[in-house]
């Protein structure tokens, strides 16, 4: 097991100034944002920076407050619970495995916004492991 100390401390107090950010984010399904992760338990995916933040993928928003994510990571992994994906010449992977609900409070900022074509094969690997 992973054996770094994690910032629990810093990660809370940030978690509380998310939580009291106003709501005034336009999102839909098939973007890529940077969104607030936070420190983890176990091996969950965690978020990087000041923000602790990690670049996710909206599959599925429920409404203006609420939406099901996908992180993604820049490591190249290739197995069964990752999609491979290209950006900008650059190689990443959506963890199909850590499938999420998050509030939008979390968004930071939008990256792009990924394919119909590209985003069925992920609803459709999503959907084989129900």
């Amino acid at each position: 097991m992973n054996k770094e100390i994690k910032n629990f401390f810093d990660w809370t107090k940030k978690k509380i100034r998310l939580h009291f950010k106003p709501l005034a984010v336009y999102f839909h399904n098939r973007e890529v944002w940077w969104a607030s992760l936070g420190v983890n338990i176990g091996y969950e995916q965690d978020g990087k920076n000041e923000e602790f933040e990690r670049p996710i993928l909206i599959l599925k928003k429920f409404n203006k407050d609420m939406l099901w994510i996908l992180p993604m990571t820049s490591q190249n992994r290739s197995n069964e619970f990752y999609h491979q994906v290209e950006y900008q010449n650059q190689k990443y992977a959506v963890i199909l495995s850590q499938l999420r609900l998050i509030s939008s409070k979390r968004l930071l900022r939008k990256i792009r916004t990924i394919s119909k074509g590209e985003f069925k094969e992920i609803k459709e690997k999503i959907k084989s492991f129900l």
